[in-house]
Parts: structure tokens; C-alpha cells; sequence
């Protein structure tokens, strides 16, 4: 006799339904950047875009950032810490190894009893952790869902790397995803391209650094030209794709929110995908810096704040970062 297993039955649909961020007070300017890189501020705005970022302060952990983004957006959404289901944090600057920064987050929220997990997916890994909320609550196994971006870069770069130090910030952003009667987060088109897993990365691992502590600390590297090229040129096809997925046209974009890396590759994938002028474009990291896996749910946050997208209209999401990994979809905006 075969005894059939109760599969949980989910809502037709989730969406977004509050955002939240974090930003550490101290501002960070290029001239004081340059002091350490040897560089200046017209080189740092030309290469990247940026004229500011963001440090936090001893007194900013990364779970305490998480959790004041993740505060917001619940209030953003009418929710409690009661109703959530689960807590995601992406991030790949947390450098307790256990337990996990979600279970952080969650005992600061006072969410008693939820799922809580970490999504290592670098730059990428909002996009994926909002990718499994979706899921997970159409597949009914979550009603309500916090996601997560949460980074303090400054942790794991080299501030005297000319090619890293000056584009990095620390910052936190935040979605709650709920049920809804309709799709309100598109499917998502995610990989990797793992013949470039080198291109960024950790220049050594801590435990060789336990080995020989004379050693320096590992940090953050990357070879910025080819990670440049890739993302320009890759990033737009897998945009496409995801348009064609969620079925519909550049043209009904209210905003294109893209991974905040580099002016210039976020100018490229537009020119590609020749957005109208009427998609607005999330141009934070002027004044946020890279925050990697905070900086799409941050850069939503500030759309949203300065009233220039739409509540309810269409984003186009794309996340791209270490691995090389990345991830797509086109959101409904809360």
C-alpha cells in the first residue's frame, strides 16, 4: 500500500511588501579615500561613479545593521516579529562563522521559533535569497519572509588597495515578502559562470592565516577589468531573459534596480537593453558606494524614499558578484 504524503498549499502568489534600510551615519568622501590609495576624487568619480560611502563604527555590527533595516521594512509591511516565518540574510562579510548571522538578526527582532539561514551568494545574494522567499511561500512552507542584504565590506577589503578600497561601503536593506493573490515576483533566471571564480575572491583562507598569524589578514580582491567586461556584456542578455520570463517589455519597466558595482557597467547594460527614458535608474552608488549584497535592497529603498518610482510598479532586478554568480527578476514594488 502507498501512502501518499500532504503537500502544504501555498497563495497563488507572493510579493514585496515593505522595504527597510540601514546606513551608518559616517560619511565617507573620496578625498578621505585618497588619502590612503593615493588617488583623488576626479579618478575615483570617473572609474566608478562614486563621491561618497558609507563606514560603520564599532558600535555598528552587522546584525545590528540587519536587523534595524529588516525593523523598518516590517513596519513598512504592518507586520510583527510574530508573523514572520522565516529570516534570510545574504551577506559575505560576516566573519563569525557560527552560528549564523540570521539567527542574529532574529534574536534581535524577538522572532521566537522562525526558520533563519544565511545565503552566501556575494553581490548576487539578495536576488537569490529573494528568489527562494518567493518559492517558499507559494510552495506554503512560509507565510511571511524578511530578506535581507546586510554588509560591512570594510571588514574584508584592504583599505590600501588601490583597486577595491575606494569603491566599497557597509550598509543594510530589507524586504518583507508575503503572500498575495496574484505574482508579484517574476521568475528568476540565476548561474554562474565559475571559469572566472577567480577573478574575485579571498587572497588567502583564515586558516592559514591561523597557521601563520604573521601573515596578513585575508581580504578582499578582485581584478577589476575583468569583472568590468563580464558584467557589462553578460549581465544584460540574463536581464533579457528575465523579462521574457516574467512576460513582459523593457517599455514596462516603472525602474531598472541593478546590483550598485560601478556606474559605468550599470550605463553599458541600460544602453544594451535600451531601456526607455521613462524606466527610472538606480544610480545609489554615488552615494552608497558597492555595498554588495545590500546594495539592490538599498538602492529600492532610496527609489522609493525620494517618491521616484512608483509604488506598484515594475523592477527589473539584476544581481551579479564573486563566483561569478547571478541572479534576475522583475518585482512588483511594495
Amino acid at each position: 500500500m502507498t501512502v501518499e504524503l500532504r503537500s502544504p498549499a501555498g497563495p497563488a502568489g507572493a510579493r514585496i511588501l515593505g522595504v527597510g534600510a540601514y546606513r551608518p551615519p559616517r560619511v565617507v568622501s573620496n578625498a578621505e579615500i585618497s588619502l590612503a590609495i593615493d588617488s583623488s576624487d576626479e579618478w575615483i568619480v570617473s572609474r566608478s561613479g562614486i563621491r561618497s560611502r558609507r563606514f560603520a563604527g564599532a558600535d555598528e555590527p552587522l546584525g545590528g545593521m540587519a536587523a534595524g533595516a529588516a525593523g523598518k521594512a516590517m513596519a513598512h509591511a504592518g507586520i510583527s516579529a510574530a508573523d514572520l516565518s522565516c529570516v534570510l540574510v545574504a551577506t559575505m562579510s560576516n566573519v563569525v562563522q557560527s552560528p549564523s548571522l540570521a539567527t542574529d538578526v532574529a534574536a534581535r527582532l524577538g522572532a521566537e521559533g522562525v526558520a533563519a539561514f544565511d545565503v552566501s551568494a556575494a553581490c548576487a545574494g539578495f536576488s537569490y535569497a529573494l528568489a527562494m522567499a518567493n518559492d517558499m511561500i507559494r510552495a506554503g512552507s512560509a507565510r511571511y519572509v524578511v530578506v535581507i542584504g546586510a554588509e560591512r565590506m570594510t571588514d574584508i577589503i584592504d583599505p590600501h588597495d588601490r583597486g577595491t578600497a575606494f569603491l566599497f561601503g557597509d550598509g543594510a536593506g530589507a524586504v518583507v515578502v508575503g503572500p498575495s493573490g496574484t505574482a508579484g515576483i517574476g521568475p528568476v533566471v540565476w548561474g554562474s559562470d565559475v571559469s572566472k571564480r577567480d577573478v574575485i575572491g579571498h587572497d588567502s583562507s583564515y586558516l592559514r592565516w591561523r597557521e601563520s598569524p604573521e601573515l596578513p589578514w585575508p581580504v578582499m580582491r578582485m581584478d577589476g577589468p575583468q569583472v568590468f567586461r563580464w558584467a557589462s556584456w553578460q549581465m544584460a542578455p540574463v536581464a533579457q531573459r528575465a523579462l521574457a520570463a516574467a512576460g513582459i517589455e523593457a517599455s514596462d519597466l516603472a525602474a531598472f534596480i541593478p546590483h550598485q558595482a560601478n556606474i559605468r557597467i550599470i550605463d553599458t547594460m541600460c544602453r544594451v537593453l535600451r531601456l526607455p527614458k521613462s524606466v527610472v535608474v538606480a544610480r545609489d552608488i554615488a552615494t552608497t558606494g558597492n555595498t554588495s549584497g545590500a546594495s539592490i535592497p538599498l538602492a529600492m529603498e532610496d527609489l522609493l524614499a525620494r517618491q521616484q518610482a512608483p509604488s506598484g510598479g515594475l523592477a527589473l532586478l539584476v544581481g551579479f558578484g564573486a563566483g561569478l554568480v547571478y541572479a534576475a527578476q522583475v518585482v512588483r514594488l511594495p
